[in-house]
Order: C-alpha cells, then sequence, then structure tokens
C-alpha cells in the first residue's frame, strides 16, 4: 500500500527593491566601466602626442641664465642632452614605455618614439665617458659621466624598484652636475674636447645607427639579400655558417614600431647635430666642413613632417599606396651618405 504526501505550499512574493538592485548594480558598473573606458580613450588621444622641435642655442642661454653659467664650449651639446632626457620623461603623458595599465600599455608608436630618443641618449652618453671628455686613451674618467652611462642603460620597462623614470632623472642630474663643473672656470677637471678626432667617433656611432634603421626600414617590403658579412677580405672567418642568400622581411606587426623608433632617434638627433654645429664650429670651419654638417641636418628634416595618413602605410615598392618606411629609409640613407662624406672630410680636409 502506497501513501501520497501532499505538502501545500505557499507563493512567495519578492519584494520590488530586492529584484531591482541586481539590474541597479549591473548598470552602475557597466556605466562605470564605460566611463573608464572612455576616460583611458581621450588620454590615449591626448597621450599619442610627439615634442616640438626647440633652438638650441635659445634654450641653452636660457638654462645659462637660470644658472649663472657662461657658455663655454660643450655647453649647448651638454644642454640639449639634458633637455632631450626632460623631454623624454616630462612630455605629456610622461614616460609611457613603461606602463602596465590603460591606456599606456595598450599605445605602442610613442613608446617607440622614446626608444628611438633613448637610443640616442645612449650613444650621447658612452661618447661623452669615452672621447669627448677626456684628453686622450690613458685619462681619467669623468665620475659623473662614468655613472650617467650605467644610468641611462637601465632597462626603459621597468614599472617598480627601482623606476626607469628614476634611474633616468639620476642620470641627467649626473649630466647637469658634470655641466656646473664644465661651466665653472675655477675648475679644470670637468672638460669638453671639440677636437676633430672626438668629432669623428661621433658621427662613426651615428652612422652605425643610421645604417642599422635604414636596412630595417627597407626591410618592410622583403628583399632577397646576399651574405656579405666576409666580403672584401680572403681571410676572415665567422664563428658559425651563414646562408649565402636569405630573404629579410619585416614582419606585419613591427612595421610601425621601427618607422616611430626611428623618427624619434632623429628627432633627437636633430638637435644634437645642430648643438654640435655650434661646439665643434671652429673645427669644422678649419676643415671647409660646417655645409656638409648642415646638410645632413637639411637631408633629416623631412622625417620630422606631419604623418597625414591615421596609420603607417605599407605598399609596395611602386605600387598605388604609399610606403613611409621606405619615404623614411630614403632620408636615412642620404643624411648617413653625407656623414659619410663628412667624415672623410674631417679625416683629409
Amino acid at each position: 500500500m502506497s501513501w501520497k504526501f501532499w505538502q501545500r505550499t505557499e507563493p512567495v512574493y519578492m519584494d520590488d527593491n530586492m529584484s531591482s538592485k541586481p539590474s541597479t548594480v549591473g548598470r552602475v558598473a557597466g556605466g562605470l566601466i564605460g566611463l573608464y573606458l572612455a576616460i583611458t580613450i581621450v588620454l590615449s588621444w591626448w597621450w599619442d602626442y610627439e615634442p616640438d622641435q626647440f633652438d638650441v642655442r635659445d634654450n641653452a642661454v636660457q638654462m645659462a641664465q637660470s644658472a649663472n653659467d657662461s657658455l663655454v664650449t660643450g655647453y649647448l651639446t651638454t644642454v640639449t642632452v639634458i633637455t632631450l632626457a626632460d623631454t623624454l620623461l616630462e612630455k605629456r603623458g610622461g614616460y609611457l614605455s613603461n606602463d602596465v595599465f590603460p591606456p599606456g600599455v595598450w599605445m605602442d608608436n610613442v613608446p617607440e618614439w622614446e626608444f628611438g630618443v633613448l637610443t640616442l641618449l645612449r650613444d650621447a652618453a658612452r661618447v661623452y665617458r669615452n672621447d669627448l671628455s677626456r684628453s686622450q686613451s690613458q685619462s681619467a674618467e669623468d665620475p659623473d659621466l662614468s655613472e650617467a652611462e650605467g644610468k641611462f642603460f637601465f632597462d626603459n620597462s621597468s614599472w617598480l624598484l627601482p623606476q626607469t623614470e628614476d634611474e633616468y632623472r639620476d642620470g641627467a642630474k649626473l649630466f647637469r652636475s658634470y655641466m656646473g663643473r664644465l661651466a665653472d672656470s675655477g675648475q679644470a677637471n670637468a672638460q669638453f674636447y671639440a677636437r676633430a678626432d672626438n668629432l669623428q667617433q661621433w658621427l662613426a656611432a651615428i652612422e652605425t645607427r643610421l645604417g642599422s634603421m635604414s636596412q630595417r626600414l627597407a626591410a618592410s617590403v622583403g628583399k632577397r639579400q646576399l651574405n656579405i658579412d666576409l666580403a672584401g677580405d680572403s681571410a676572415a672567418q665567422q664563428a658559425t655558417a651563414a646562408p649565402q642568400d636569405q630573404m629579410v622581411k619585416t614582419a606585419w606587426l613591427e612595421i610601425d614600431n621601427i618607422f616611430y623608433e626611428t623618427r624619434g632617434y632623429t628627432w633627437a638627433l636633430l638637435h644634437v647635430l645642430r648643438a654640435m654645429e655650434q661646439d665643434f664650429g671652429d673645427v669644422l670651419d678649419n676643415k671647409n666642413a660646417r655645409v656638409s654638417l648642415q646638410q645632413i641636418i637639411r637631408e633629416l628634416e623631412p622625417s620630422q613632417d606631419t604623418i597625414w595618413s591615421p596609420m603607417v602605410l605599407n605598399g609596395d615598392g611602386l605600387g598605388l599606396l604609399a610606403n613611409h618606411s621606405l619615404v623614411m629609409a630614403s632620408y636615412i640613407a642620404r643624411a648617413n651618405a653625407a656623414i659619410i662624406d663628412l667624415r672623410t672630410l674631417l679625416t683629409q680636409g
């Protein structure tokens, strides 16, 4: 015999306030997320910015007046290096290469531009330490410049402990310390030697950078390249075998990165070259080479023209669409050829 038990249940009525709470929380959360995304989009647009060029002499005069310094040999170039470092850190949006939160973490053009400027600063710090501040190879290094070089070679993407910005600010402070001693007539332990051989050393570093950038830019369309690593020396050897013929092509996602890195480097290089024209003026005039340096500057100036396209185009060499990388490569290659001629002139002029 089976028994069925019936249990009477009463309907449960939910309060209107209880039923509306989940939907209200969802709307508020969605609104906050939407507001956050809108703010980050606006900030990314505002921070996507390349600083304007500045007059290196006016900038140096202003800094000299504020510090009661005199414009001694090397002062313009040193002030320019310091200003480049300050601009890298204090421009609109600050330093973005080590950001871990939106919108900085989403952006890549400005961080690549920053890396180009940083590359120039690293080259300058090395040349200052090894050549410009030393009378000969056996002379002692300047202590401030020796420490500053290491600061600028710190990891460019470190977010914490220590922050990249702190290291680079310390590097700029050390350059300021050197500049203060350089401008002090009562001190002789800080020097800037504006000699032809020092100028050649700096131009050699620039030549290497521009040559590499020109090759990387040209690889945007891909090309067959023969191995010429050992050309010109029948007895030359290399550690491992390399293919005699290979296809060189930049990955699609890296094309705009290389373009903006080059654009940042040439922006900084233009300022340094203009300062070098002032500090090495007597050397250039003695070699009748000032116009050659001015021509290098002239070749690099179009690299800073406004980009009217919303993105870096990568058309074929003679195709329907422009190829911004090849255009930039042509500016770099012409400037690099002019640097080679200038170095020869400094040696033989």
